[in-house]
This record gives structure tokens, C-alpha cells and sequence, in this order.
């Protein structure tokens, strides 16, 4: 009956408003109409621009869209963000460089600025802010990098009021996010520095009315990047208690979805889904479901499925993700790859039992394929993504193992040792020895040459990734269980060492139920590894007792599995934040 009430639309002919054949109009003769544009609202500039977009005329609108002051005008049109950044993307598709030539034309701005008023100066600050900001979250950080570098020395150079700070420390905020993003971890450090000196500054002066919760915010993501978790978890709780109801709901999103994902590394996960599904409402409200910001919420709401053993709902909370990303920023963009790296790992993660790997590896190919058109050969978002990528291959040749495709496994596997040995080599030298990354390499390294058989190295692969986990996260952290349940699967199944494994086989339980209870999918492994323990032992009352363990483990999955909650309401509005930071901190 529904269906009745809604007229066919191939019975009603679709007609031009006549705004919409003006401007058809315009951009069709555009050379002859071109003097006169600049006479017209910036409104009605943006749509001429954009016609000329969808007329795929991008060789004229890249010569128009690089005069940095016709570009600045584009950036006014806050509420044509998503068709700005799909115009962007779509001329940097065309191989125009419009990045790089904006980027080098407000240098040249900044370059002959030292002489005039203060007007100008600040006008090209907030320029270089604006037009940074834009190239970030456009996914292009080089070229926003450059463009804040140089905005952050002409901050520097007119640096004498409480004004000029102020601005020194919005060119930081978007500086630090452009280069955590794309690894530059040396220059975030510097960036970081600066910013918590002019904090200082303003606060010494006696000006403590300034709100810094995107910062703090920025700050928190930039150690959450290098594995430095204690320091990224109280960075975001310091972001948290800054937010008030009347900042802007984009800086509540960033703060809400940051402090979430730190929580997620502390296991603290109702804390987590609090703030995440917050982010995930408000963001859903404010921006709708087509925007880039609703886009990064559900990334970050995936992480947070997947770590708390919602895998199947994460896949598609990842899915949902990268079809949005596509559709804003076509195929080849660092945003795109991302999406597709984390939807081939949560693939990776969901398959682990089937052994249908396709997908993921299809995923991850296209992740590495975008970032190695257009990063640096040895860049460190490689890493990851390469990582992902080996522990692909390494599940094929294992199950190619049943059809005895010895050649064909041998290949899979030197393709996964190459892999992990690349990512291992980028994250030393990005992290140094001590860090979970570099960690996190070794125990992948160890799984893998248990798979090859290279059973001593294995071993010490998993005992480096045991040693450096527990030195830098505690010895309960999650991380911790997983490289001891590897070193337990390495000794009962290979090496013979079965009261070894079956020490670590308890600490592993031990770690998984504290942190996500008795029916967390990873304890399989552990009670299926202790039967084994227990056979081999000839200890048949612990084989018994660990039989219906197993039992039990798996009737609570199945509970699990039918109460498992929709990833997202779609009926739920966000809470006041004052309410949802009141309820955080009484957790």
C-alpha cells in the first residue's frame, strides 16, 4: 500500500529550476562569461565551479581552482565541503598537482608578507589555516604540510599579541594532525613542543579562558600513533574534561571518537562504547551519513567492534565506511586506503576459522596498490598495511597445505617473510627496539616460522614480542596474552614442552577473561591447546575437566552470538556532553 502512495518517478520528467540553467549555461561558455564572475556571490561562484566538475571539463576548472584567491573563496562555502573535496580529488585523479601548486602559492604569499599590515598578515594566517586544514582532510598531507609549515613561521615571525597565540596554536592543532597522520613523527614532536610552550605563554599571561580540547585531542592521537598508549589515554581524558556545550560539534566528534580509541588500548571498554556511540549519534546528526566526519566515526567505531569481539558487526561498520570514503574520494586516496587496510584486517580477523581469505586479500592489495602510487617507497603506512597483507598469505598457504601445493605454499611463505621483515625494518627505525610495534613484528615473525617450521626462531621471535610488551604495557595486558598463547601453541605442537605450554596456556585464560570474559573467542584456542597438554600428559581428570570448559565456552559464544546487539541505533539521539562526560569519569 505504501508503494501506492509514492508516484513512479519514470512518470515524472525531472525539469531544471531556471538558477540550475543559468548556471548549466555559464559554465558551458564559460570563456565568455569569465570576466564577469568575479561580480558574483561566492554562493553562485562555488556552483559555476562545480558544474564544470561534473562536465569533466577539469583541465578548466584546475586553471580557475589554483588561483589561490578564487580557491579561497571556495573554502567560505562551509556547507559544500564534501563537493569541494570530491572536485579536489577528481583533479588530482586528472594528474594536475593542484596541491602542490596552491601549497607552493601561499608560500610565495607568506614569502612577500614581511613588509605589509597587519591586516594582511592575519588574513593570510587564517588563509594558510583554512587552506591546511582543507588538503588534511582532503587526505593530501604533504601538501598540507607545507602549507601549515609555512603558516606556522609567519605565526612565529608576528608573534606579539595574545591574538597571534592564538592562532600560533590553530596552525599547531591542524600542523601535529597532518603530520601524525602521514608518520612525520620527528617534526609532530617539534610541533608538539611549540604548542606547549604557547599554552604556557597564554597561561602565564594570565589568559586561562582558552579552550583546548581539539588540541589536547591532536596531542593524544599523535602518541596513540607511536605506541605510546599511557600517554595518548591521559592526553584524551584531559580533552575530555575541556569539552563544553558550546564548542563545535566537529571538535566534540574528534575529542568523543579519540578518547574512545584510547580507551579501547586500556581495555576499558564500557567506557569506550559510551563515547563512541556518542560520537557516532552526533556526528550522524549534525553531518548526516554521507559526510567524511560521520565516515571517520565509523572507523573508529569498527576498531572498537573488533577489539571487543563484535567482529561480524565490525566488517560491516568497515563496509559501510569505505563505501563512503569511495564515493567522496573516488579510488586512489590515502582516506580510501585506509578504510580498505582496516576492512581487510577485521576480514582477516572475521574468516580466521574458514580459511576464505579472498576478500581480505583483496582488500589489502588494493590498501598497498593506492599507498604505494602515492607515498615514498619505504614509507612507514606501508608497514601496516604490509603486515596485514602477510598474515593473509601466511592463512592461504596453510590451508593450500590440504591440497598439497607444495610449491605454491613455499612462495606464499617467502612472500609473508618479506613482508614482515619489511614492516619490522620500518617500524625499528621509526620506533626504535622498544615499542609495541616493533614488538607486534616479532611475534608475526614468530607465528609464521612456526608455520615454516623454523621452530627456534619462532621461539625467539615470540619470547623478543613477550619481553617487550611486558616491559612497556605490564604483564595482564592483552597484548601479552596473545604472544604467550603463541608461544604455548609453539611448544605443545612443536616442541614437546608441555608443561611450558601449559603454564602459559593458564596465563593466557587468566589475561582473556578479565579483560572480555568467559565468552571471548580467543579462549578457543587456549582450551583446545590445554586438551592437547592433557592428552599428551596422559592427565585425563584435566582433560575431562577442560572438555566441558570447551562446552561451556562454546554455548556462551552461541548466547553471544544471538544477543549481539545491531552496530548502531539507528533511532538514538547523542546525550548532552555534559551528561555523557559526567557519566565517563562515574565509570
Amino acid at each position: 500500500m505504501a508503494d501506492e502512495l509514492i508516484p513512479s518517478t519514470s512518470l515524472v520528467p525531472f525539469t531544471k529550476t531556471l538558477y540550475d540553467l543559468s548556471v548549466s549555461t555559464i559554465a558551458s561558455s564559460f570563456g565568455l562569461y569569465k570576466k564577469y564572475l568575479t561580480y558574483l556571490p561566492e554562493n553562485i561562484l562555488f556552483d559555476i565551479y562545480y558544474q564544470l566538475y561534473k562536465d569533466k571539463r577539469l583541465c578548466l576548472l584546475d586553471a580557475e581552482l589554483r588561483d589561490l584567491e578564487i580557491f579561497s573563496k571556495m573554502l567560505r562555502i562551509g556547507n559544500r565541503r564534501i563537493h569541494l573535496l570530491q572536485a579536489f580529488q577528481a583533479l588530482m585523479d586528472h594528474g594536475t598537482k593542484i596541491g602542490n601548486a596552491l601549497a607552493i602559492k601561499y608560500n610565495v604569499y607568506c614569502l612577500g608578507l614581511i613588509t605589509k599590515s597587519h591586516f594582511q598578515v592575519q588574513t593570510i594566517i587564517n588563509l594558510g589555516i583554512r587552506l591546511g586544514s582543507f588538503l588534511s582532510d582532503a587526505g593530501w598531507y604533504a601538501e598540507s604540510t607545507k602549507v601549515l609549515l609555512a603558516c606556522k613561521q609567519l605565526c612565529l615571525f608576528y608573534n606579539e599579541t595574545v591574538e597571534n597565540w592564538g592562532r600560533t596554536l590553530d596552525c599547531c592543532h591542524k600542523l601535529l594532525h597532518a603530520q601524525a597522520a602521514s608518520c612525520a613523527f620527528k617534526a609532530a614532536a617539534e610541533t608538539y613542543e611549540l604548542a606547549l610552550e604557547t599554552i604556557k605563554k597564554l597561561q602565564d599571561a594570565g589568559y586561562r579562558d582558552y579552550n583546548h580540547a581539539a588540541l589536547y585531542a591532536e596531542f593524544s592521537v599523535l602518541f596513540f600513533l607511536r605506541s605510546e598508549y599511557d600517554q595518548a589515554y591521559k592526553w584524551s581524558l584531559t580533552a575530555l574534561q575541556e569539552l563544553k556545550p558550546t564548542l563545535s560539534p566537529r571538535i566534540t566528534v574528534d575529542v568523543l571518537r579519540q578518547a574512545a580509541r584510547s580507551c579501547v588500548i586500556k581495555r576499558e571498554f564500557q567506557k569506550a562504547g559510551l563515547l563512541i556511540r556518542q560520537a557516532v549519534y552526533l556526528a550522524r546528526e549534525v553531518f548526516d551519513t554521507n559526510h567524511p566526519k560521520y565516515c571517520d566515526v565509523l572507523i573508529d567505531y569498527g576498531f572498537y567492534l573488533l577489539n571487543y569481539d563484535s567482529i561480524s558487526n565490525s566488517v560491516s561498520v568497515y563496509k559501510t565506511a569505505l563505501s563512503i570514503r569511495k564515493e567522496i574520494f573516488g579510488r586512489t586516496n590515502l582516506h580510501v586506503a585506509i578504510a580498505h587496510e582496516e576492512l581487510a584486517y577485521a576480514l582477516y580477523v572475521h574468516e580466521y576459522s574458514s580459511g576464505r581469505f579472498s576478500q581480505a586479500r583483496e582488500q589489502i592489495e588494493r590498501a598497498i596498490e593506492i599507498m604505494e602510487k602515492l607515498l615514498p617507497t619505504e614509507h612507514l603506512m606501508l608497514a601496516s598495511a604490509k603486515r596485514v597483507k602477510a598474515l593473509i598469505l601466511e592463512e592461504i598457504a596453510l590451508d593450500s597445505e590440504h591440497d598439497n601445493e607444495t610449491e605454491v605454499i613455499k612462495d606464499l611463505f617467502l612472500q609473508s617473510e618479506s613482508l614482515h621483515l619489511s614492516a619490522l625494518r620500518l617500524a625499528q627505525s621509526a620506533f626504535g627496539e622498544k615499542n609495541v610495534q616493533t614488538a607486534k613484528h616479532y611475534g608475526n615473525l614468530g607465528r609464521l616460522y612456526q608455520s615454516m617450521r623454523r621452530y627456534r626462531e619462532a621461539e625467539q621471535m615470540h619470547l623478543k614480542a613477550i619481553s617487550i610488551k611486558e616491559e612497556l604495557l605490564g604483564s595482564n595486558d592483552y597484548e601479552v596474552g596473545l604472544s604467550i598463547g603463541h608461544l604455548a601453541s609453539l611448544y605443545n605442537f612443536h616442541m614437546n614442552r608441555y608443561r611450558d605450554a601449559e603454564q602459559l596456556y593458564h596465563r593466557s585464560i587468566a589475561i582473556n577473561v578479565k579483560l572480555f570474559g568467559k565468552s571471548y573467542s580467543g579462549l578457543g584456542y587456549d582450551y583446545r591447546g590445554l586438551l592437547r597438554v592433557y592428552e599428551m600428559l596422559h592427565e585425563y581428570d584435566k582433560l575431562s575437566e577442560y572438555r566441558e570448559a570447551l562446552i561451556f565456552w562454546n554455548e556462551l559464544r552461541k548466547e553471544n552470538a544471538q544477543s549481539e546487539d545491531p552496530p548502531i541505533d539507528r533511532h538514538k539521539r547523542p546525550e548532552p556532553i555534559e551528561n555523557v562526560i559526567q557519566a565517563f569519569f562515574a565509570m
